[in-house]
């Protein structure tokens, strides 16, 4: 659970209401934003991590694991396929026995609403003598999969699908080796295929047109698993087992949610904020520049490296308003934090997004239903194909927008009520237990 440091926000009596029953968050104006926060643990690592020590053979231990739904559905998972996995809280123990210890499940794997789980999951299970189906929510049941059955086809696992999508099920086996070269930028794709690639015979290659975060090739040395990157493209050896790691592992904050506070911060006068034991990878702070831009004031200081992840701590303070244009080769570094950045836009400057279709197939049609609630809420906003455009141009008048089951347009819609006339309700607020259970305290540490 994220620890409160310290916060302070507006006048008392302000900050947020949270109605379970209703599925409603409320969010109150405040006059800045202040303090100090944990954030939870990065969602993208805790995947892999969890799936590798599933394959390593040894015991595995975590802390600050993600507290998220979607990480417990990978969790969930792995039991079916008949790993121990022990969980209290954020801490996890798992106990490996190798790729043999991975055997057929009674019944389909329940992703839920993560795509993560699912398209890692498939390249976990493609190398195994068995059949997995493997499904999901109604929301990720309409998300693509055919560019991770694809290649997973190609390397000799079965694979179905419904029209490209979920249910899927995958034949396993003897996998070969392929080039294969991704035509999405998906770090997920990406993953699926170095997990399959583990099991196959041969030297499989991984090219993306634009380079992804690299957090599975970060954590493959800390299990003694070897893979080579350069120029766009990652290679993996076959035919390797994991061991897992002598010492406990940390999980660092998640900059997505880091994010979050972040934004707040940049966009209401006098805010700042510090955000400690976050991810510094150097691919998922794309946002804290597009901040700049912005007009923050932005302080990166790495304390420790842990899992192979540079972490450490964000300062991040409210410096003016300015215009930021979000260009598609950036776009991969920044994907899940766009919302947000919307968000900042909303409350003075503006910015211009484009090359970021990818946004259409998350959770939700992530560009027409940001720029709905955004228009619903009293900002300027405009969709574009690939993208939007947002302008600050005045004090947004607050009012209802729906989140339409996504978590992080929950988050998004949170910061523009931080700066509204008037009270933001957002309803469907309950995804946001998908990847962050405690934003409403968290909220009301920075805001009350």
């Amino acid at each position: 659970m994220p620890e409160r440091v310290q916060g302070r926000a507006g006048p008392p009596g302000r900050g947020v209401e949270w109605s379970v029953a209703r599925e409603i968050l409320t969010v109150n104006p405040v006059r800045t934003v202040a303090g100090a926060l944990r954030v939870p643990g990065d969602k993208s690592i805790s995947h892999r991590l969890v799936m590798i020590g599933a394959i390593a053979r040894g015991r595995t231990a975590m802390t600050s694991l993600a507290p998220g739904a979607d990480v417990e559905a990978t969790c969930a998972c792995l039991r079916a396929l008949g790993v121990p996995v022990d969980r209290t809280g954020t801490d996890v123990t798992i106990d490996g026995r190798g790729w043999t210890g991975l055997s057929q499940p009674a019944a389909p794997l329940d992703a839920a609403n993560s795509g993560t789980s699912m398209r890692l999951l498939a390249g976990l299970v493609a190398g195994r003598p068995f059949r997995t189906v493997i499904i999901g929510d109604a929301s990720l049941s309409r998300r693509p999969m055919r560019r991770v059955l694809d290649p997973l086809g190609a390397m000799g696992a079965g694979v179905q699908a419904v029209d490209g999508h979920a249910p899927i099920s995958i034949d396993g086996g003897a996998l070969r080796a392929v080039d294969w070269h991704t035509p999405v930028a998906s770090a997920q794709v990406k993953s699926a295929i170095m997990l399959a690639a583990l099991a196959a015979t041969g030297t499989t290659s991984v090219t993306e047109p634009l380079q992804t975060r690299d957090h599975t090739e970060r954590a493959f040395p800390t299990f003694g698993l070897v893979c080579r990157g350069a120029d766009g493209t990652v290679v993996v050896p076959g035919g390797q087992e994991a061991a897992a790691p002598a010492l406990p592992l940390r999980v660092p904050g998640d900059p997505s949610s880091a994010a979050v506070w972040a934004a707040a911060a940049a966009a209401l006068a006098g805010g700042q904020v510090q955000l400690d034991d976050v991810c510094l990878n150097p691919r998922r702070l794309g946002f804290l520049r597009v901040l700049e831009r912005m007009g923050a004031r932005v302080e990166i200081e790495q304390t420790t490296v842990s899992g192979g992840e540079p972490v450490g701590r964000l300062r991040v303070a409210h410096g003016g308003h300015g215009h930021a244009v979000v260009t598609p080769d950036i776009v991969p570094d920044l994907v899940d934090e766009l919302p947000v950045l919307a968000a900042r836009a909303a409350l003075g400057g503006s910015l211009e997004v484009s090359g970021a279709a990818e946004l259409r197939v998350k959770e939700s049609d992530r560009i027409a239903a940001l720029v709905a609630g955004l228009r619903a809420l009293g900002v300027r906003a405009d969709e574009r194909p690939d993208g939007f455009t947002v302008e600050g141009t005045g004090r947004p008048s607050g009012g209802a927008a729906g989140a339409a089951g996504d978590h992080r347009l929950v988050m998004a819609f949170a910061v523009v009520g931080l700066g509204a006339a008037r009270p933001v309700v957002i309803e469907d607020a309950d995804a946001i237990g998908v990847s962050y259970p405690d934003f409403a305290r968290d909220l009301a540490i920075l805001s009350a």
